[in-house]
């Protein structure tokens, strides 16, 4: 295995290192040890995000008004700090005609673009971009399919979904007829993943459920004159959707030639990871009141569902649960990617811990069942909120049914933000602590993840149906950060699936696999972020491309954002 080599060359604020690959070296905020808990402080109102989630909600309860949307960081335009983007409903009529598609010309449902301005602000783009999309949309997925070092959207909706191919200027083209991956029905979480780890991204699509305005039926109490969104045990499955990616800007659907539309579901939420550690990334599914799904990769350009073999189709008692929003990361530091699935209210949040490729409920063990029972929750993260090395847990509350406190009188439609920190390995609820945002109420569903100001902190944007999105900043402590940005040359550019990990100093290591999706219906900051504590220093950083190239960063800086590039011809594992 080769050493990193390298000097340090002070350019215009930034370093270059020389050596396997290129390094680079972006300076953010020197942080101090032994740091308070951070508090997320509230700066939508100053940030220049006015974006509302708008249902369009009728009498009829159509189900899409309760499922809308997620929301995006990414660095569209190049210039190293992360912007926002934002997923809208469209207008519905009561009832719908037969035919008719929801109407999204009114520029309050417009998807939403913002750039960030480098000062704590950020200005609406999406005219000038060419994004503000069409029908009624649901989530969002990004990554750069083309290798052009730009990152490109795939919004997803109920009706055809849109691929934006980034130009490079700050606009963006809807590329879908071209592509081939407009699918159809009702799209919710989709992911960019190189499945064959051929160096393209390629794309997975979940979808919900067979159903269309012309199915929807009464539900509820109508005895009672009180109508409610309809269970998903009234509605068939749907299948799910795989499309290689060509290589020509096209994309070829081998859903059922993957083997990935033989398992049809009620997909939600959706993420990517290897979790039996063969080098290929896996897929999970979160499911709304059937099992749990988790696709393995069988490295020939098929998977097979095996969830149930896996064990964490259903919770600790055999039932299946509401899953919406997923993580899929290491949260105890063993080195085996775990699963956390939220759920509605009087289920539990699920957490599953891996244990060599088998998974364990542990909501019980970990403090999770006791805190989360009486919750509802949609985006989540695994987020190093705290920079002490462990991976704590946000969530994004609210029920599905607006009118929930007429048939179960302990449950509320809109909820607080939940922070939970991990004290090594164990969860405690610390939302009162950390700022008035998690002192309000909202219907929150989509969460991203990112370091949006470049300070080492993870900071948190949620959308809130029928409400303003949210900016949280993290104020953060004095713990010591490291954030690798990877750049693929053999592997797809982003470097999505490589799994990185970190040891520090004291022998002590944490890993992460870089991906863009997970959350509901949204995509985070593509950029790796390891806290350190108090430690002085990293021993080494190993990254396992996509690629099978074992690349390996011996004492690189801390409290930095560090660029790393995949070397041509560096040792090759898996």
């Amino acid at each position: 295995m080769k050493r990193l080599r390298f000097r340090l060359v002070a350019v215009c604020g930034m370093g270059v290192l020389a050596g396997i690959g290129a390094l680079i070296v972006s300076y953010g905020a020197v942080a101090e040890r032994e740091a308070p808990l951070p508090m997320f402080e509230d700066v939508t109102a100053r940030s220049g995000v006015a974006f509302r989630l708008l249902s369009s909600r009728t009498p009829q309860k159509y189900l899409i008004e309760t499922m809308p949307g997620g929301v995006a960081m990414l660095d569209y335009d190049k210039d190293g700090r992360e912007d926002l983007f934002f997923v809208n409903g469209a207008a519905l009529k009561s009832p719908m005609p037969p035919g008719a598609a929801a109407d999204k010309s009114d520029p309050k449902y417009w998807n939403r673009l913002y750039h960030n301005n480098g000062d704590g602000t950020f200005t609406d783009v999406t005219e000038r971009a060419g994004v503000r999309g069409d029908s009624y949309g649901m989530g969002v997925a990004v990554g750069d399919y083309d290798n052009d070092g730009y990152p490109d959207l795939y919004v997803t909706n109920f009706g055809q979904n849109i691929l934006y191919h980034n130009n490079g200027d700050g606009t963006f083209t809807d590329v879908t007829a071209k592509a081939g991956v407009g699918a159809g029905g009702w799209s919710s979480s989709a992911l960019f993943i190189d499945y064959d780890r051929d160096g393209r991204l390629d794309l997975f699509v979940a979808r919900y459920l067979d159903w269309d305005f012309s199915k929807n039926i009464p539900c509820g109490a109508p005895e009672k004159r009180q109508r409610a969104y309809c269970h998903p045990d009234v509605f068939p499955r749907a299948a799910y959707l795989l499309y290689h990616n060509n290589g020509d800007g096209t994309f070829t659907d081998v859903s059922l030639k993957s083997g990935i539309a033989s398992a049809p579901g009620k997909g939600l939420g959706s993420a990517l990871n290897d979790y039996d550690g063969d080098g290929w990334p896996d897929i999970l599914v979160a499911n709304d009141a059937i099992a749990e799904q988790l696709f393995h990769n069988n490295h020939d350009g098929t998977f097979s569902e095996v969830g149930l073999r896996a064990g964490l189709a259903y919770d600790e008692d055999g039932r299946a649960f509401s899953g919406m929003g997923v993580a899929f990361e290491d949260y105890d530091n063993d080195g085996w990617p775990d699963v956390f699935i939220d759920d509605l209210a009087n289920q539990k949040y699920a957490l599953f811990h891996n244990v060599k490729g088998a998974f364990q409920y542990v909501s019980g063990p970990t403090g999770l069942a006791g805190i989360t029972i009486g919750h509802s929750g949609w985006g989540t993260g695994l987020i190093d909120y705290d920079n002490d090395g462990w991976k704590d847990l946000f969530v994004a509350q609210s029920h599905v049914m607006d009118n929930v406190e007429f048939f179960q009188g302990n449950v509320r439609y809109r909820e607080p933000l939940l922070l939970l920190r991990n004290v090594s390995g164990r969860f405690v609820d610390v939302s009162g602590e950390s700022g008035a945002a998690f002192g309000t109420v909202q219907a929150a569903r989509g969460a991203a993840f990112g370091d949006l100001y470049n300070d080492g902190q993870i900071d948190v944007v949620v959308s809130c149906l029928d409400g303003e999105a949210k900016v949280l900043r993290n104020r953060g402590g004095r713990n010591r950060w490291l954030t690798v940005d990877t750049e693929g040359t053999v592997s797809n550019r982003d470097g999505i699936g490589a799994r990185v990990e970190m040891t520090g100093e004291d022998g002590r290591r944490q890993y992460a696999t870089v991906t863009t999706g997970g959350s509901y219906c949204s995509a985070s900051d593509k950029r790796v972020h390891f806290g350190l504590g108090g430690e002085a220093a990293v021993k080494v950083v190993r990254i396992l491309w996509p690629s099978g190239v074992i690349q390996t960063i011996e004492h690189p800086p801390i409290d930095r954002i560090v660029s790393v590039r995949e070397p041509r011809d560096a040792k090759r594992g898996r």
